[in-house]
């Protein structure tokens, strides 16, 4: 198993892959990477994807995830480019699952979406995506190796909450005016990726959400609450350019109720934290 960009999902998958007795390599950038990655069991291959020659990613025959982000600017991922270039050059996987976003889609204007829905990303962040997707597509009917993709939700897990930006007292738009959001459990997530890489038919899609939307600020109030802290401040959608970071403007900006039907009826999984109160009670109590 390769898992390029073997970061905070990557490595929980790696551990996982592990445990079941895989032998894993995960390529990440710097040396504190590479530590952790050996710390829990897993083979580091350090390379910079952008950069550096790709002559010793041994793809041949491999299963592969997917998890490297594109470049922070422009509407292109020239980084998967360079990989599907990389697999010309030293062998085709067997099989890659590509983890992306339900950016894609766009804003839906708080409409139920599932996999059937056409893509229209706006954000460049969404377009990067979109990119990766269309050339991977591209790749996989060229060569005949398998893809399948996951468009995931928010991630979050109890080391991964905005509790330092609630206890700042950063605001949250108004509950009547926040647009719809989704997430899924780290936990949940790598169980998915696993089911993916065994079970998903090539070419398959999936949305990677726990199916329980709930608003935006639904999310920071459910979180200061279950960790006992002041609630944010809400102000009108009206007010938020400059008081919201642009990340974040950005976000509100779209609004998606996302489907999980087909993944949970094709792969057969089972969510352990189905809502978000599932995954908080896990983290206060």
């Amino acid at each position: 198993m390769i898992i390029i960009g073997c970061g905070y999902i990557g490595r929980r998958l790696g551990a996982r892959l592990a445990a079941a007795g895989a032998t894993v390599t995960g390529l990440v950038r710097s040396d504190e990477s590479a530590a952790l990655l050996r710390a829990l069991g897993l083979e580091p291959l350090q390379l910079d994807l952008l950069r550096d020659p790709l002559d010793a990613l041994e793809t041949a025959g491999a299963d592969v995830f997917h998890l490297a982000p594109p470049p922070g600017e422009g509407s292109e991922d020239p980084l998967t480019g360079r990989l599907i270039d990389a697999f010309a050059a030293h062998g085709q996987p067997r099989r890659l699952v590509y983890i992306g976003t339900t950016g894609v889609y766009g804003d839906c204007d708080g409409a139920w979406v599932d996999e059937t829905r056409l893509p229209r990303p706006e954000a460049d962040r969404a377009l990067r995506r979109w990119d990766a997707e269309e050339r991977l597509r591209a790749w996989s009917r060229k060569t005949g190796a398998e893809l399948v993709i996951l468009r995931v939700a928010g991630i979050y897990a109890c080391d991964r909450l905005p509790l330092a930006r609630i206890r700042s007292g950063q605001p949250v738009v108004s509950a009547a005016e926040a647009p719809w959001s989704n997430r899924i459990h780290a936990d949940d997530l790598v169980e998915i990726c696993v089911a993916a890489m065994d079970k998903a038919p090539a070419g398959a899609v999936y949305n990677v959400c726990d199916g329980h939307p709930s608003s935006m600020t639904d999310y920071f109030l459910s979180i200061a609450a279950a960790a006992g802290l002041t609630p944010p401040p809400q102000i009108p959608l009206a007010d938020a350019p400059g008081k919201v970071s642009a990340g974040m403007l950005s976000y509100l900006r779209e609004s998606r109720r996302l489907s999980n039907r087909k993944l949970l009826e094709e792969l057969g999984v089972t969510l352990r934290y189905p809502t978000l109160a599932e995954g908080l009670a896990d983290c206060f109590t």
